[in-house]
């Protein structure tokens, strides 16, 4: 008896709609990755793209629990020498707030080609207002 492997053709992709409005930073991504990875579907297979398309939407209101908005840092470096920069989950809320739910679900997600591939399926949107009303998604609540 052989094995099902789906082929990346035969997977049907749907889009749906997270509203991040009061929900925790990791309980969302969580969710998020399970979805974008393919985990929920029958045909799951870890070395293909088997997941759907994600559309994050009020992620200026997500919450983070305790006191992470001040004690929780976001580094990045510039490659030279004395070239690490450093924010706050507040400073990066109030300039650029899609990037938490970006930088929370990159982390989930596999390393390599793959993971790449799967977090261009995430849209976050700042506001409550999103451009893919046409590919008609599917609301989900946690």
């Amino acid at each position: 008896m052989d094995t099902y492997v789906p082929k990346e053709g035969d997977v049907e992709k749907k889009w749906f709609v997270v509203n991040a409005e009061g929900i925790t930073l990791g309980r969302l991504a969580t969710r998020i990755a399970t979805i974008l990875r393919g985990k929920h579907k029958a045909e799951f297979t870890p070395f293909l793209d088997t997941g759907d398309f994600v559309i994050c939407v009020n992620a200026e209101k997500i919450t983070l629990t305790g006191k992470k908005w001040d004690d929780k840092i976001y580094w990045r470096h510039s490659g030279y020498m004395g070239g690490l920069k450093t924010r706050t989950a507040r400073e990066v809320k109030d300039r650029f707030p899609e990037r938490l739910i970006e930088h929370a679900v990159k982390g989930m997600l596999p390393k390599g080609p793959l993971g790449r591939k799967m977090l261009k399926k995430l849209k976050v949107f700042a506001g409550p207002e999103h451009e893919h009303k046409s590919q008609k998604p599917e609301e989900i609540n946690f």
